[in-house]
């Protein structure tokens, strides 16, 4: 029997601080591990990615800061808001974003969070270089000016 999806919510969050914060180098998408009540909060869009950022601990991902609303419908067994959640990579993408890590002025930020077809939430990752004012400046400038371009346009 075929599951009607037509009600659903289309959940997507995203990070917008960390696209003008940061310059993406290379992005992923992982899994994440959580509770039940903590799936049924982000299925309501009660998630922010602002200050979250991801680590290494014993060769494992793990994500911290990122805030997940409790559960309004739980009752003792809700979840703690702003706990640590491991990410779900390929070792080989562990390995390869270990080594990248490790440099100088590199690090792991959370772009966007969404759920896919199969109801199962995943995180887009992006090893990220922080920009400096100067770089900052220009994207405002471009963004700026393809704004005056579309006015144009009409």
């Amino acid at each position: 029997m075929k599951k009607d999806n037509r009600f659903e919510k289309i959940i997507n969050i995203k990070n917008k601080k960390a696209r003008f914060e940061y310059e993406f180098i290379d992005t992923y998408v992982a899994g994440i591990t959580l509770k039940g009540t903590e799936i049924k909060s982000i299925r309501e869009g009660k998630v922010s990615l602002t200050e979250a950022y991801c680590y290494f601990r014993r060769n494992e991902l793990y994500i911290k800061q990122m805030h997940i609303t409790p559960y309004s419908m739980a009752t003792v067994y809700n979840h703690d808001a702003t706990r640590e959640r491991k990410l779900l990579l390929n070792r080989k993408e562990l390995d390869k974003l270990e080594t990248k890590f490790e440099e100088k002025g590199l690090s792991i930020v959370p772009v966007r969070l969404f759920v896919n077809d199969k109801g199962l939430a995943k995180v887009e990752i992006a090893l990220a270089r922080g920009k400096k004012l100067h770089d900052k400046r220009q994207g405002i400038k471009e963004r700026d000016v393809k704004r005056e371009m579309s006015r144009l346009s009409y």
